[in-house]
């Protein structure tokens, strides 16, 4: 039975495999995709151990008030793939949060620019604290944004 397209899944499956399967489960349609997905129109679209990549076409309703994309998707996207190339670490049993996220914007991006690629990958894993970057590109690979993140991992606290 296929999964719903979006939902949140249970901290207590998310506990219950380690972060790439977990991954490799939206990936493949048999867990639900978050629902901010869904609200910024992007979607992950591959992963492996330390690397997480997600695709988005921006769309004039995400505009701020100087006519381009909001910095928020920019940020949403940089984040996403940064944060799951940490997640596709996780041994079973651990989770993990951002404790910081570091953004530079190297141009704007309109609606009209087509198809946009973030690819995050891991710069350090350690026991508690995990490093990752990741980079915001169009399909001539012209880069719109680039971000670190720091995340604090931890094991999980699950309630029976």
């Amino acid at each position: 039975m296929k999964a719903s397209p979006y939902g949140v899944v249970p901290a207590k499956v998310l506990g219950s495999q380690d972060g790439l399967s977990f991954l490799r489960g939206i990936l493949a349609g048999r867990l639900p995709a978050p629902p901010i997905s869904k609200t910024l129109a992007f979607r992950l679209v591959a992963v492996e151990h330390g690397r997480a990549v997600f695709e988005g076409r921006p769309r004039a309703q995400f505009y701020n008030p100087l006519g381009t994309v909001h910095g928020g998707y920019t940020a949403t996207l940089l984040d996403s793939a940064a944060a799951c190339a940490v997640h596709s670490t996780l041994a079973k049993g651990e989770f993990y949060t951002s404790v910081e996220l570091k953004i530079n914007f190297t141009r704007p991006i309109g609606s009209a620019g087509g198809l946009l690629r973030a690819e995050g990958s891991i710069i350090h894993r350690g026991r508690s604290v995990a490093i990752a970057q990741a980079q915001l590109k169009d399909v001539a690979g012209k880069l719109y944004g680039h971000a670190t993140t720091t995340c604090m991992i931890f094991a999980a606290k699950v309630a029976n």
